[in-house]
């Protein structure tokens, strides 16, 4: 299996900085490889609460995560703070694929990287539904076409 290429910092269009905790490290001296998921739902959800498209109290729409993947190049630690860099790659009729890097501070070059893909769905019925024009809108500031993605050595 060929791993891919770790992105630059140039290939995200939104950051978030993140303090890691003493918790999560691991045994072995490093970020535990699920706290890296736990920094992907941070900065989307960060972003979709500050766009004023999340309201997860009371919205009648809700997005459930449906797929993740994480590709590791680097150790993250505590005392550690990283960059998560948020992008969109698919804009779907009822979906979204984030695509999130987190940078160690001050590097340019991706410590991990990964996706998540969102379903949006009716919170009652939890039946797909189109993703509103707000929540198109907001998303779309943050398409990145595939193509500018480096190629794997």
């Amino acid at each position: 299996m060929n791993k891919p290429a770790s992105f630059p910092r140039s290939s995200y269009r939104h950051f978030l900085a993140i303090d890691t905790r003493w918790m999560d490290n691991d045994v072995y001296g490093h970020v535990n490889n699920v706290v890296y998921y736990s920094y992907f739902d941070t900065v989307v959800n960060e972003y979709l609460i500050r766009t004023g498209v999340l309201d997860f109290r009371n919205g009648t729409t809700i997005g459930l995560v449906v797929e993740t993947q994480c590709n590791y190049f680097a150790p993250l630690v505590f005392p550690e703070r990283i960059n998560a860099g948020l992008r969109v790659v698919r804009l779907g009729t009822t979906s979204v694929r984030y695509e999130i890097g987190l940078f160690k501070e001050g590097e340019d070059q991706a410590a991990a990287q990964g996706h998540f893909v969102h379903v949006y769905v009716d919170r009652q019925t939890r039946r797909p539904v189109a993703l509103c024009d707000q929540l198109r809108a907001a998303l779309g500031t943050l398409v990145m076409p595939r193509d500018r993605n480096p190629q794997p050595d």
